[in-house]
Order: structure tokens, then C-alpha cells, then sequence
């Protein structure tokens, strides 16, 4: 009786595709034209940018108003909110849907966004 022949190796995977880079974030220059385009005098929002890249340079603007490592109540975020535009909800959605908050139990905190070093 012969030994049993050794199973053979699976054919090495190919090598993946590199994932597309990130669009760059614009130099602040340019980030703070694009929030002035959709943006009134009083700071609040006229029109959410349909593009992407846009909407989250406003997105990143409208994070700066919560401090990192502070817990909001879902109220206080609301009350912030209210003074971009009136669908709070909306730009909630949109904020932590792009990762600039997080939340839970109806408590939210900043995740992401730019800082000021």
C-alpha cells in the first residue's frame, strides 16, 4: 500500500488592486471659498453641496463647532446644528454618516474633522 500523495497547493492569489487615494483636502484657503459659496453672511447654509469633496469641506466646517472629547447631548447638537440650517436632521445624518461624529444612545462626540494645532 502507497502513502497518499499530498494535496496540492491552491495557486497563489493575485495581488490586489490599490485602493484609489483619497482626494486631498483643500489648503484652507480653498476650503474656506467653498464654504463661503454655500454659505450666507451669518454663517448659516443656503444650499448642502451636492458633490462630495464640497460637502464635506462644509461638513468639516460645521464639525469645528463641537469640541473634541467633550459628549453632547442629542439637544445640544441639535441646538448647534439648528444655526447651520433648519434640517438639523439632515446635517446630522450627513455628519456622522461622513464620520466627523459619532454616537450613541442619543449622546454624540466628535470623531473626525480638522484641527487647529
Amino acid at each position: 500500500m502507497s502513502a497518499p500523495e499530498p494535496a496540492a497547493r491552491p495557486a497563489p492569489l493575485p495581488e490586489a488592486a490599490p485602493l484609489p487615494e483619497a482626494a486631498p483636502f483643500p489648503d484652507p484657503a480653498e476650503a474656506a471659498r467653498i464654504v463661503a459659496a454655500f454659505s450666507r453672511a451669518d454663517g448659516s447654509l443656503h444650499t448642502m453641496p451636492s458633490r462630495r469633496g464640497k460637502r464635506v469641506v462644509v461638513l468639516d466646517r460645521i464639525a469645528q463647532e463641537f469640541e473634541p472629547g467633550r459628549r453632547y447631548p442629542e439637544a445640544e447638537v441639535v441646538a448647534v446644528l439648528t444655526r447651520f440650517h433648519a434640517d438639523h436632521a439632515a446635517l446630522r445624518r450627513y455628519l456622522v454618516d461622513e464620520g466627523f461624529l459619532a454616537r450613541h444612545g442619543g449622546v454624540y462626540w466628535r470623531t473626525g474633522g480638522t484641527f487647529d494645532v
